[in-house]
């Protein structure tokens, strides 16, 4: 794989070369009335709703956010307001990149076109896009695809706007729940999983592993 030079390399934005701060977000605002093991199964259940939320037909990520939250709630015994899923929401685009990333995307970027494929609105993927220190051929979003990863619908969409395949590109992600997962079944198959610690590996999909972003010039023999 280190000999394929694909014609796009294409990433997951957030958890991948955002650093993904949803936990953070949810601990400022319930932190202070759950002990740490509440707290720990409320951030773990709060994950598993968003991915729930996004599996059917699109609807806006403040909609995502909102029912995730409350669902949470109603899990784990605690008060909901509207307003705080609306805060936990509004953090996103603030979020800035993990410190692997500009070095080694502009590396890449200078050789190989760069595409991103979010599941972002389209006024939030700016903000987050402008702070990874690279330029991107193309920036995709659930949005415009009207679908959330892991539908192929996403991804499916992004290679109609690339007027490629599944053949021509790397797909980098951080997350097989999110991207992975789908893109094999898809045929993509040169894959890179970033360890970033948030999920176990899983040999069964086939990627080459990388620590960090300042990893991913070698695999594309840069």
């Amino acid at each position: 794989m280190s000999r394929f030079r694909p014609k796009y390399v294409t990433f997951d934005c957030h958890g991948t070369l955002i650093f993904y701060q949803m936990a953070d977000a949810a601990r400022a605002i319930y932190g202070a009335t759950l002990d740490e093991a509440r707290m720990t199964a409320f951030i773990r259940d709060f994950s598993a709703y968003r991915l729930d939320e996004i599996l059917g037909a699109w609807k806006p990520y403040a909609e995502v956010v909102h029912n995730a939250v409350e669902r949470t709630c109603r899990k784990n015994g605690v008060a909901f307001r509207a307003e705080d899923a609306a805060w936990i929401y509004e953090q996103v685009p603030t979020w800035g990149p993990h410190p692997d990333v500009p070095a080694g995307l502009a590396k890449v970027a200078k050789e190989i076109p760069l595409v991103i494929l979010s599941n972002a609105m389209n006024v939030q993927i700016p903000h987050n896009v402008a702070k990874l220190g690279a330029p991107f051929h193309a920036v995709y979003t659930a949005e415009q695809a009207q679908a959330y990863k892991p539908r192929f619908q996403a991804f499916e969409y992004m290679f109609d706007m690339l007027g490629c395949g599944p053949e021509d590109v790397l797909h980098c992600s951080s997350s097989f729940r999110y991207d992975l997962m789908s893109a094999h079944d898809l045929g993509i198959k040169n894959k890179v999983w970033v360890n970033r610690g948030h999920e176990p590996a899983n040999p069964y999909y086939g990627y080459v592993e990388i620590a960090d972003i300042s990893g991913l010039p070698a695999v594309v023999g840069l």
